[in-house]
């Protein structure tokens, strides 16, 4: 199985990236964890970026806030799928990251998701894997059947409420 690249650009950004680690770990991806900056590590950003194919990553997720930019650095060193995580930071609530991490070239996609977004993150990752690994698209079907169910029973219970509060 392939594993997943989690980049982040400052220890302050662990909290969300956990959130990417723990459904990883959820869908049983391995991932690879490194705090690595795009302005103040960029030699080691690239270097490690380069050896992802060779480490068997399927797919990247880079995490940062403010100027955002490593997501746009790791997407111009590889052509394995990166998918942006804009974190809050600073004074404009992720904003300034959102706009950073959204905003590429043309020729140089980055998937972004909603700010703090790293447990759809992972998902799309898994997505991404599952589109050659039967095992991990059976799962996503699972979970998707599981959170229809989830809100099938929320429904039922709310109407069941209802009509007895009515009685």
């Amino acid at each position: 199985m392939k594993k997943v690249a989690i980049v982040m650009g400052s220890a302050s950004d662990k909290p969300v990236a956990m959130d990417a680690v723990n459904t990883l770990a959820q869908y049983g991806v391995q991932a690879i964890v490194r705090v690595l900056s795009a302005h103040r590590t960029p030699q080691e950003a690239r270097d490690f970026t380069l050896s992802l194919e060779g480490e068997g990553v399927g797919a990247v997720i880079a995490l940062a806030g403010m100027a955002a930019h490593l997501a746009g650095a790791v997407a111009a060193n590889t052509v394995l799928p990166v998918i942006g995580v804009p974190v809050a930071s600073g004074g404009l609530g992720g904003l300034d990251a959102l706009l950073s991490t959204v905003q590429m070239p043309s020729g140089i996609p980055v998937a972004t998701v909603a700010v703090g977004g790293a447990k759809n993150a992972a998902i799309l990752a898994v997505q991404v894997l599952a589109v050659s690994d039967e095992k991990l698209r059976q799962k996503l079907l699972d979970q998707r059947a599981a959170m229809r169910a989830a809100v099938l029973k929320a429904d039922q219970d709310i109407n069941e409420a209802l009509k007895a509060q009515e009685a």
